[in-house]
């Protein structure tokens, strides 16, 4: 699979780190595009979070539309925005590409692709509801970063990974993860 991960300067670089960590241990990931917005980088520096490297990921510049993640001819087989600000996820749903986020965005909209946008802001308004109906009426799946409690977490890192094990099932990869009614 080659996978598109996008992250935006909403608060939760710990769950874009987690994903990474799980994309690139899985044998069944090929290749990561991974793409910051403008401000993303700070956020992931104040939150002293430090993403993982490996030869699977190739980073990409927000404003370079040339990219791969931009054409459909590419075949990115689905993407993540992780966390997603509601201004990119609007952006999104309003169709605008002016970043590599949102035309990578736009790609998997209109090629038909998996779409999952981990949006990370409360509360919501009524505008930022109606454009998550937007966008999940267009295909996109939007998974707010609400951690449950099933497994009884005993970390902030355990805690945020039931979030990110929602994600990674989304986007079919096999991993270990939390499943209702076991012991």
């Amino acid at each position: 699979m080659k996978i598109v991960v996008a992250i935006t300067a909403a608060s939760g670089a710990i769950y874009a780190r987690q994903l990474l960590e799980q994309l690139v241990a899985s044998s069944q990931v090929e290749k990561i595009a991974l793409i910051y917005s403008t401000n993303a980088q700070a956020v992931v520096a104040t939150e002293g979070v430090v993403m993982p490297q490996s030869d699977k990921i190739v980073r990409y510049d927000n404003d370079n539309l040339f990219a791969a993640p931009a054409s459909g001819s590419a075949r990115w087989d689905a993407m993540v925005i992780v966390p997603s600000s509601v201004g990119t996820m609007s952006r999104v749903a309003c169709g605008l590409s002016q970043s590599l986020i949102e035309r990578a965005a736009d790609v998997m909209l209109k090629e038909r692709r998996r779409l999952i946008i981990v949006v990370r802001e409360t509360p919501l308004s009524l505008i930022h509801l109606q454009n998550m109906v937007t966008l999940t009426q267009a295909g996109a799946v939007v998974l707010p970063a609400a951690p449950s409690f099933y497994s009884h977490p005993q970390s902030i890192e355990q805690l945020c990974n039931t979030v990110t094990e929602r994600v990674v099932g989304l986007l079919g990869v096999e991993s270990q993860h939390y499943e209702w009614g076991e012991e």
